[in-house]
């Protein structure tokens, strides 16, 4: 049987400091949501919102954080590792005005074209309502330049990552929060009553807060020995070398993103709100995607990155098994969780002002259909770093059509009966076709690696989630219908029940002997014994 990864403390540490970065952003992602919730509740002005902010949001994914971050961190590891300083600043000041002048073309292109892009996003009842149209195109101009801002961001979060600098690049996305709440909000009540005119502040809003997320890093990217040396130079190979990377995962992205437009069109025939319950959902359900999955990510790509280019394939292997074995163990029990608190969770964080008891409803439906694909999607974002480390980028993009696929399928069989729950469900479903083709390609590609230590390790996972969920599911419904729904009442119940369930998992975890639960606290004794 493998033995844990050397490096599992190594990522481990550095993930817990992503994570508390990331669970801070979040958190101030659900303040961001509940303004929106309290301001407009689920409807016209904010159906229109989600429609506008998806088309910028889906191009960083593609830019920013999704094909550009990730190729352009193993390409900056290489050179930091073999070539270096000079000419690793140099690949990087050539990076930063290449990405800042394709992005303002694509910016420019999207405001004049905003019309068209909006009514190719929606179904014809969307259309039927000229005003909600017109909305949802000013906003989509308002909004379209975010992506320039989002992305050099992400460039600039892959230097830091590289120099071992995880907690600023990872708080940054607070800095958007914070942005987009107090420009976003204060503009609101500065433009006038609730709707339309208050919705366009919530735009601008989010341009400064895209600003902020950039600005933000900046002292610490200089701090880090960062040299600025601006230049075009198209024929630069370490350029072509992450646009080489970046080609095929642009378009398996893409085809994610066709999952989104696809899921937009179907919702928006749904009745009226259909987008602003999925949207909500959605964003909650980001919570410990976050935290858990993309913090695993970040930490381990550059490491990942490392052991590829020196060849150790071995111990890429073992850092791979142990991310995602850390990954299964904080993403399923943290499913049983959504799935058993799911109600309680959107009454407390969202039903005020004009989010009604209807509304948590049905936002808390597609939320447990969200988090039926929780460990899937988290996993992936694990599994797709090491194609990039090993420089092949094909398979994702199979699996990417693959999971579109899927979602079709999932979408037509199930519309019909579960309405807007069927875009939650094609979700989860194409994710975890996804999963299983990444990870039959990764064990081929890899030559094998110890499914014996995974499914070990996974085997007490579902053990200890399944101990969890009975004490949650038993003693949380008689503890909630003795509340009787009194706000305190049930945040200091909800809050209870996370910690305790998750003191329950944890020791459990413990005595099952769950090899990186065991590594974390060993490091963690080791260093409060050295400060004594």
């Amino acid at each position: 049987m493998q033995r844990p990864a050397e490096d599992t403390g190594r990522i481990a540490s550095s993930a817990s400091k992503v994570s508390i970065a990331v669970m801070c952003s979040r958190v101030l992602g659900l303040v961001r949501e509940q303004a929106f919730a309290i301001m407009f509740g689920a409807g016209f002005a904010f159906d229109s919102f989600v429609v506008a902010f998806r088309i910028p949001n889906l191009l960083r994914d593609l830019f920013g954080e999704g094909a550009l971050s990730a190729a352009f961190v193993t390409v900056f590891s290489d050179y930091d590792e073999t070539r270096g300083r000079e000419a690793t600043w140099k690949l990087a000041g050539n990076v930063l005005v290449f990405i800042s002048i394709l992005l303002s073309i694509i910016t420019l292109l999207g405001i004049l074209f905003a019309d068209q892009i909006v009514l190719a996003l929606v179904d014809a009842d969307f259309e039927k309502i000229p005003d909600k149209v017109a909305l949802t195109q000013l906003l989509t101009m308002i909004m379209f330049p975010f992506l320039i801002f989002i992305s050099l961001s992400s460039v600039v979060m892959g230097i830091l990552n590289t120099k071992g600098r995880f907690f600023i690049p990872a708080l940054a996305s607070s800095f958007f929060n914070i942005g987009s709440i107090v420009g976003g909000v204060s503009l609101a009540f500065l433009l006038g009553e609730p709707g339309q005119p208050s919705i366009v502040g919530m735009a601008i809003g989010t341009l400064i807060g895209g600003m902020l997320q950039l600005g933000g890093q900046l002292p610490s990217l200089f701090r880090a020995g960062f040299q600025f040396k601006p230049q075009l130079n198209l024929r630069d190979p370490g350029l072509h070398r992450i646009l080489k990377l970046m080609a095929p995962a642009v378009f398996g992205l893409a085809a994610l993103q066709i999952n989104v437009f696809i899921n937009t069109y179907f919702a928006s025939s749904l009745e009226e709100g259909s987008l602003s319950w999925l949207n909500y959902a959605f964003r909650f359900f980001q919570f410990p995607v976050g935290v858990f999955g993309v913090a695993i990510s970040i930490a381990a790509l550059p490491l990942l990155a490392r052991q590829a280019a020196t060849k150790d394939f071995a111990r890429l292997k073992e850092t791979f098994t142990s991310s995602l074995t850390m990954a299964f163990s904080l993403t399923i029990p943290a499913t049983v969780g959504l799935v058993l608190l799911a109600a309680p969770i959107i009454r407390i964080i969202f039903e005020h002002g004009n989010f009604s008891a209807i509304d948590t409803y049905k936002t808390a439906e597609a939320l447990q259909f969200y988090a039926l694909g929780l460990f899937a999607y988290a996993s992936v974002k694990v599994m797709v770093p090491v194609f990039y480390a090993l420089d092949d980028t094909r398979y994702p993009v199979v699996g990417s059509f693959l999971a579109v696929g899927t979602n079709i399928c999932i979408v037509l069989l199930s519309i019909a009966t579960f309405q807007h729950k069927a875009m939650a469900l094609s979700v989860s479903g194409a994710m975890t076709v996804n999963f299983l083709f990444l990870g039959i390609i990764l064990y081929w590609k890899l030559k094998g690696f110890s499914l014996s230590y995974l499914l070990t390790g996974l085997g007490k996972v579902f053990f200890a989630a399944f101990l969890m969920g009975l004490y949650l599911h038993w003693s949380g419904d008689l503890l909630f219908n003795w509340m009787q729904k009194r706000f305190f009442n049930e945040l200091a119940g909800l809050f209870f029940f996370i910690i305790s369930g998750a003191a329950l998992y944890g020791v459990a975890l413990y005595l099952l002997k769950f090899q990186e639960l065991r590594i974390v606290i060993d490091k963690i004794v080791e260093r409060v014994r050295g400060e004594e």
